[in-house]
């Protein structure tokens, strides 16, 4: 049995099969406004595949696999019909297993991708191999999940002498998404075996007359992101830090001085301990634990304070709750989240005015972040998106967002921006650290 189709696509994606059929490229973005035809192209290069390539094995992933499901695979089944392979015929789904399996032999398996804090290492996808792979809606998965996928992909390369391709689609996104293909594209950066491509709404010959107008009635940030495309879209101006002041953090050394050590303290289950160590206004080190007791979080504390110097009135830890039996163990210098603001300056607490001391220095590129894990450096820049002024409307002191309301949009504790804002009690005043009596 043999099928013979010849695909169409526009301008547009015409770019995006180039780059996934070439032999120099392994790793594609194609990204921008909704209804673009990023899904259909997906969908589209992986048939093409299973066809081409007999006996070969794709994934196709989003974070959910219920929304895979409703979405993209519904998705494939058009361009089905639309390429007159027919089910039953040229392939079968197997609902159960959630496996396409073509005439040839070629499967297509669905996978959920989403990052399930019992599975951090996405042991799920266990030994799979796989000849490539397309996920859909890439901004809603960790760059860690990305990079598993990559690492399956080697099945029957060398028998088709083909390389590895990973194909991403997304809405423009503040995110991994941003900082490791648009960003780097726009720059002239991006590493040589990436590539991106912009997609836009005009870009889909097949899109409903309507929807353009919908798009056109969303609100303004909206309509940047899902209409024009626009990744440059600014998240709000309640925002207090710059978001590419943020990603500048991991690519400059910060302002030369002492040595300090700042912790946040994990209070509950969930939330995390954070030990920072500064050179001046650069971290060089971040220890983070699930779970860890008071004697613990010192000892580790103190290992630092040994190896690299540190004057124990440069050690800053938050006393609020189980904090301060570290503060005791140590006896160092103890941070109470709502302690009165330095000089009775116009702040809530001392802990808001640190924030906002925090999101200037950054916005002026004085703090530097030596960090190679890809999952803290992805909380690190989650957790500072957050940090917001709160009512800024009213005749109130200066407040930022509550740290309950960040956790309900993060779905965690900031822990690791609590650790960093901890140092600005060091900038606010100098003599406060300096001259601090045991």
């Amino acid at each position: 049995m043999e099928l013979n189709i010849n695909p169409e696509y526009t301008n547009t994606q015409s770019r995006a099969i180039k780059y996934l059929f070439d032999r120099e490229t392994n790793d594609i973005l194609f990204g921008g406004a909704a209804g673009g035809g990023k899904s259909f192209m997906g969908c589209s290069w992986l048939i093409v595949l299973c066809i081409k390539y007999p006996s070969t094995r794709y994934l196709m992933g989003r974070s959910k696999l219920d929304n895979l499901k409703k979405t993209t695979l519904n998705t494939f089944f058009e361009v089905c019909k639309m390429w007159n392979i027919k089910s039953g015929i040229h392939f079968n789904f197997n609902a159960g297993s959630n496996i396409i399996t073509f005439y040839n032999g070629s499967e297509i398996y669905l996978k959920d991708l989403f990052h399930y804090p019992a599975d951090p290492n996405y042991d799920s996808l266990g030994s799979l191999e796989i000849t490539g792979a397309f996920i859909d809606e890439a901004n809603q998965i960790t760059e860690k999940a990305k990079n598993i996928v990559n690492s399956r992909i080697r099945y029957k390369l060398d028998e088709y002498g083909i390389i590895p391709k990973l194909l991403l689609t997304c809405n423009p996104s503040k995110n991994w998404t941003y900082t490791q293909y648009y960003r780097p594209a726009k720059e002239g950066k991006i590493e040589p075996h990436k590539k991106f491509v912009q997609s836009l709404v005009d870009d889909n010959p097949y899109i409903s007359i309507h929807y353009k107008g919908q798009l056109e009635k969303l609100d303004e940030i909206s309509k940047q992101r899902l209409l024009f495309g626009n990744w440059e879209y600014n998240a709000g101006e309640d925002n207090l830090c710059n978001y590419d002041s943020i990603i500048n953090l991991f690519e400059q050394k910060g302002i030369e001085g002492e040595k300090y050590i700042t912790c946040d303290v994990a209070r509950f289950g969930t939330d995390k301990t954070v030990i920072m160590y500064w050179e001046g206004l650069c971290i060089k080190k971040i220890l983070s634990f699930s779970k860890s007791s008071v004697t613990e979080v010192g000892e580790e504390i103190k290992k630092i304070q040994q190896t690299e110097g540190v004057n124990l009135r440069n050690i800053i830890v938050d006393s609020d709750g189980v904090g301060g039996g570290v503060q005791d163990i140590l006896r160092c210098k103890g941070f109470q989240n709502n302690g009165r603001p330095i000089n009775k300056e116009n702040y809530q607490n001392i802990k808001t005015q640190c924030y906002y001391k925090l999101a200037d220095m950054i916005n002026k590129a004085q703090i530097g972040i030596e960090c190679k894990d890809i999952t803290q450096k992805n909380n690190i820049i989650e957790e500072l998106e957050q940090i917001r002024s709160k009512d800024m409307d009213k005749d109130n002191k200066l407040q930022i967002l509550p740290k309950e309301i960040v956790k309900t949009i993060i779905g965690r504790s900031p822990d690791y921006s609590d650790a960093m804002m901890m140092r600005m009690f060091y900038e606010l005043n100098p003599n406060l650290g300096k001259y601090y009596v045991q």
